[in-house]
């Protein structure tokens, strides 16, 4: 059956980096009827907003890529925001979906979802099998809730409503319209941030939170758009081979990871920074190791193309960009 190119799609939270990123995907592949809202133009978190407009516009597919997203000392400061934003937001846009007779919905998780503890790599099935890590304990109770969201959605109305909505569960992503924050961004961008400032600054050392042992698993955000829309595309007989009603979450990983101190060392390279990388062993570490295993995704015929190196540079070249124009907090 022939892809509609004219069908229309939302795509929530497209000023993301990861929206942003799956907006570029879809015009790649010739979407040309791709629905958007800025939040100010629609506050997703409140529920009478989002009714109005799914019922005047009626999407045919819907990419959740909206959420609330931040570091450690972000997950530590904020946690009634994370929860209660990441929670209403779900439910709203999952539900109005259903209301409005939306068909197919991509939900976007979290590698976080995972308990802290989980066997490496991390595989679908170890979903709600032990605790999880404390410092975002929050965001990743909202995100489970989303996947839950979809699977019973499916179960109760999948047969009688003919709808099909899915989730992917993306390792930590860093690219093009990443957030910049000193304080509240991601490992990457945080670094790309603090080695660029000490390379303008000749600063002689960088000081990285922890001891640098922990290992992580880093995916190029357009990698992650292109797994998106891979999967949505997905007919419904090759998916539900693949996973399970109760447990229909795919992981979206690059395959290999690497440690914090190995990622520094990166990091430093791409921004040119040439002084000495120290770490702070009175900040917490988080989760000692984070690895996806996507051998379901990699069994359904996708794999990451984008290497840590090449993405940093290419990340690097974005922050530049984005100093140029202004500030670098932007939020995703």
């Amino acid at each position: 059956m022939p892809t509609d190119l004219n069908q229309k799609i939302y795509v929530a939270g497209h000023r993301g980096m990861v929206g942003s990123a799956i907006v570029r995907n879809l015009v790649a592949h010739g979407y040309n009827n791709i629905v958007t809202r800025t939040h100010a133009e629609l506050d997703l978190t409140n529920q009478a907003q989002v009714k109005v407009f799914f019922q005047q516009e009626k999407p045919a597919q819907v990419y959740l890529a909206a959420a609330k997203v931040g570091g450690i000392y972000a997950n530590n400061t904020y946690p009634a925001e994370f929860i209660y934003q990441n929670l209403m937001m779900e439910a709203n846009v999952i539900h109005q979906a259903f209301a409005a007779g939306v068909k197919k919905l991509l939900f976007l998780g979290s590698s976080c979802i995972y308990p802290k503890l989980a066997p490496q790599p991390m595989a679908e099935n170890a979903l709600l099998t032990g605790t999880l890590e404390p410092t975002n304990e929050p965001y990743a109770i909202a995100k489970i809730a989303g996947i839950k969201l979809c699977e019973s959605y499916n179960r109760q109305y999948g047969q009688s409503h003919g709808i099909d909505y899915r989730s992917v569960m993306p390792t930590n992503l860093y690219g093009p319209g990443d957030n910049y924050h000193p304080e509240n961004s991601h490992v990457i961008p945080a670094l790309i941030r603090r080695f660029h400032e000490a390379k303008e600054a000749n600063a002689p050392e960088v000081l990285i939170w922890g001891t640098g042992t922990p290992k992580r698993e880093f995916l190029y955000v357009d990698d992650m758009a292109a797994a998106c829309v891979f999967v949505m595309e997905l007919s419904k007989d090759i998916y539900d081979q693949h996973t399970e009603p109760m447990q229909s979450h795919i992981n979206v990983g690059y395959g290999d990871d690497v440690t914090i101190a190995q990622l520094a060392d990166a990091v430093a390279k791409a921004t040119g920074y040439a002084g000495k990388i120290g770490f702070d062993t009175s900040k917490p570490d988080g989760t000692p190791r984070k690895w996806m295993d996507s051998g379901r995704l990699n069994r359904l015929g996708w794999q990451a193309t984008v290497d840590l190196e090449v993405g940093l540079k290419q990340a690097y070249g974005d922050f530049l960009k984005m100093d140029s124009d202004g500030p670098v907090g932007r939020v995703s």
